[in-house]
């Protein structure tokens, strides 16, 4: 588990987190097995940065994400979120235990078009959070909306229309000022850019860095394209299979990557010199299933450089330079190929 300087706050810690779902079968639905869509995750995210969180579909990130929100219960682990009150265990916390802890940690949302309720207005939209807790009613709320849909780039006469009249990334933008309203102090970004333009990529990447300059927020990144995560990161976690498998400051990572699998990643960023070619690593197979997950390092039977021992024992995330982790058994021998930022 990587640890802090003093000078930094450490806003959210997240400590051996596992979400396993049941695989039921028969009559009866009878347990048979699980799916290990999270399995023993650690990081930790000081406040007013970003940790990034990449991978391939289907590797635990927006399960990982859902449950550092509290939106899915955890398997086993710990969730502490530092706020000003103290710290608190979101974990184990119940469900109207957590309502008043939701203030501080809110999430933006993959798909623009499905995480607006289209039969309401962007007042209501956005002046929902303020509502629901009892925070502002009648024209202050109405001014509060004003100002966070101001504070998005967005013209306040729009307030009236509903979300079919915005483009998509309008829409992302009121899903920012939906979850600024409550002044929170985590924001979870799932995929936040995917779905858009790249153009319009940029536009809402340059958004969330004015609004954290601004705001002092701290973002919990998911992404599966790493040329954004570089762009909005201050330290990245590479997910395989529900475990991280690479965790290291932005720079650090792109250009001296200590796992395979970040290397085969990074190996796939486009280059824009033509003199400098980056040589593809290839991965052959597919994703192990989480289910039945392969024995020693999930990664080896996709692995050119995977020894007899990989096979066998589980690599633990160690540390292999200054606030560098890598779960690899050969991170240290290996010299993997990086980009330049």
């Amino acid at each position: 588990m990587e640890s802090n300087s003093n000078t930094e706050r450490t806003l959210l810690e997240v400590k051996g987190l596992k979400k396993h779902f049941p695989i039921e079968a028969g009559f009866l639905k009878r347990t048979v097995g699980y799916v290990y869509a999270v399995d023993d995750v650690s990081f930790s995210i000081p406040a007013g940065k970003t940790l990034g969180l990449v991978g391939e579909s289907g590797c635990g990130k927006t399960t990982l994400g859902r449950c550092v929100v509290r939106a899915l219960p955890i398997t086993d682990g710990n969730i502490l979120l530092n706020t000003g009150d103290g710290q608190v265990e979101l974990g184990t916390m119940t469900r109207s235990e957590l309502r008043p802890v939701r203030r501080h940690i809110q999430m933006v949302f993959q798909d623009p078009y499905l995480s607006l309720n289209p039969r309401k207005t962007i007042l209501d939209i956005v002046g929902e959070p303020l509502r629901i807790n009892k925070i502002a009613e009648g024209s202050a709320l109405e001014n509060r909306v004003r100002e966070l849909v101001d504070m998005v780039g967005l013209n306040i006469k729009y307030l009236n229309r509903y979300p079919h009249a915005f483009s998509g990334g309008q829409r992302q933008r009121i899903g920012i000022a939906r979850a600024l309203a409550l002044n929170p102090e985590l924001i979870v970004c799932d995929e936040p850019v995917s779905a858009l333009d790249v153009s319009v990529q940029a536009q809402i990447l340059n958004l969330l860095q004015d609004l954290q300059r601004e705001l002092g927020l701290t973002y919990l990144f998911i992404a599966h394209d790493l040329s954004v995560v570089e762009h909005i990161s201050d330290r990245v976690a590479v997910m395989y299979v529900g475990k991280i498998a690479e965790m290291a400051d932005t720079e650090d990572l792109f250009q001296n990557p200590k796992h395979p699998y970040t290397e085969a990643l990074l190996s796939s960023i486009p280059r824009p010199d033509p003199d400098r070619p980056l040589s593809e690593v290839s991965l052959e197979g597919e994703v192990p299933n989480p289910s039945n997950p392969p024995s020693g390092c999930y990664f080896h039977p996709r692995c050119k450089y995977a020894k007899d021992i990989c096979k066998r024992e589980t690599p633990p995330l160690m540390p292999v330079g200054d606030k560098h982790y890598a779960a690899c058994h050969f991170a240290d021998e290996l010299e993997l190929e990086g980009v330049e930022l």
